[in-house]
């Protein structure tokens, strides 16, 4: 019998990304391995990507936790990397045990990964000490964003911040004009290279294209947080064409 699993996602309700590129991997990982996957979303609301509308979204996670503990999904991804890092150094693991926490309460334990903790882990799992980023953040946003990732011992050796505080406009970015801005990112002295720190701004199309060329790893939040949902729900970190992180080997 296929084994069929629900993943839970609590997102922004402006973000469209997490919605498609999560299960878009899952899918594409269903071609060549045999279990299934549902997918399930409770939002918290949030247009503009401040540090005020942030902190007012985070304070709703724990109802979205509630909602999505009800349906009893196998696990849940806390799909919004900048409001867990706009709470301070390390908050993804408060963030994570107190949503575990609420599901415990009601009755339906489930596993919490979070965009944020997802993106540090997968870099320490490909052994990058040193990386690139770009954000679609502004430049403030991209600050705090480096100032997380290096707290958690991964140096930030250069960045580029698109600027851009929509977040719906973030959504409709086309992927692949990160195959070009990648190009002005300094990764001389980079292990790996994130395409995209914001699970808003769309890049899976860009993934494997970008990887390819530089010849260093190349993730995104939404790639790191596909990796700890498989890692979580205990099946093979394998989706294909969606760089190395998930080429099946870090297992």
């Amino acid at each position: 019998m296929t084994r069929s699993f629900r993943i839970g996602q609590i997102v922004p309700s402006s973000n469209t990304t997490m919605e498609t590129e999560i299960p878009a991997m899952l899918r594409a990982r269903e071609a060549v391995e045999p279990e299934r996957f549902t997918f399930h979303s409770s939002r918290m609301r949030m247009k503009k990507v401040t540090r005020e509308e942030l902190a007012a979204m985070d304070d709703e996670s724990d109802r979205c936790a509630l909602e999505l503990s009800d349906a009893a999904v196998d696990v849940m991804g806390y799909a919004c990397l900048v409001a867990i890092m706009s709470r301070g150094a390390g908050y993804h693991r408060e963030s994570q045990a107190r949503l575990h926490g609420v599901t415990v309460k009601n009755g339906h334990p489930t596993p919490i990964v979070s965009s944020a903790g997802a993106l540090t882990e997968g870099l320490d799992i490909l052994g990058a000490r040193r990386v690139a980023i770009i954000t679609p953040y502004m430049k403030p946003l991209t600050r705090m964003v480096i100032d997380y990732i290096e707290a958690e011992g991964i140096q930030v050796v250069d960045s580029i911040a698109l600027e851009i505080p929509d977040n719906l406009e973030v959504g409709r970015r086309d992927p692949l004009a990160l195959t070009e801005i990648v190009k002005r990112l300094d990764i001389s002295k980079a292990d790996a290279v994130v395409l995209s720190a914001c699970v808003q701004m769309p890049s899976l199309a860009s993934i494997q294209q970008v990887e390819d060329s530089l010849g260093l790893p190349v993730v995104s939040a939404a790639t790191c947080t596909t990796y700890q949902i498989l890692k979580e729900l205990k099946l093979k970190p394998l989706v294909p064409d969606a760089g190395r992180l998930l080429n099946g080997s870090y297992t």
